[in-house]
């Protein structure tokens, strides 16, 4: 996935999965600004097995951003770099779920995206927020190379992979 020959890729994908099984679904070959339809995208709140299946947008490999429903089916929502606000996407993400933006100590010297939201929307399949946050704060990473080490950190990336090709 990340072999794109220098191509800024996006795409929105629904990850689900039952009985052991992941599925990815593409949503969009590029990174839908529509938020509403995201959302709609996750299904309803307890339709699904538990954990429930979750929406992934990738945006011109700058930020990602992941949306599932919670408990009461709240939709919880995190964001790699929540300074992005200049993209019409991660705007309405930050805005919607109320994501803390810090503009002023966002950056350190070397210029590394600030991730917002919840950090523990992959803790019921197995990947902590003390496991994400080295992913999500890697400078040397693009989006798109974040979401596959979680893809395969939790065992979908071969239909991510499938999901997203050319």
């Amino acid at each position: 996935m990340s072999d794109l020959d220098g191509a800024r890729r996006s795409f929105a994908v629904r990850v689900s999965r039952a009985h052991g099984d992941w599925r990815v679904e593409l949503l969009a070959d590029d990174a839908g600004d529509e938020l509403p339809v995201l959302e709609r995208a996750l299904g309803e709140p307890g339709a699904d097995a538990w954990p429930p299946p979750f929406v992934v947008v990738v945006d011109s490999r700058l930020y990602f951003v992941v949306l599932r429903h919670g408990p009461g089916g709240m939709v919880r929502a995190l964001i790699s770099d929540a300074t992005m606000l200049e993209w019409v996407l991660a705007a309405e993400v930050v805005e919607r779920y109320g994501i803390g933006v810090d503009t002023e100590g966002a950056f350190d010297d070397d210029e590394s995206g600030w991730p917002g939201g919840d950090l523990d929307v992959f803790a019921d399949d197995g990947l902590p927020a003390a496991e994400l946050r080295p992913i999500v704060t890697a400078d040397d990473l693009w989006a798109d190379e974040m979401v596959e080490r979680i893809a395969q950190r939790l065992g979908f990336a071969d239909e991510l992979a499938a999901a997203v090709a050319p």
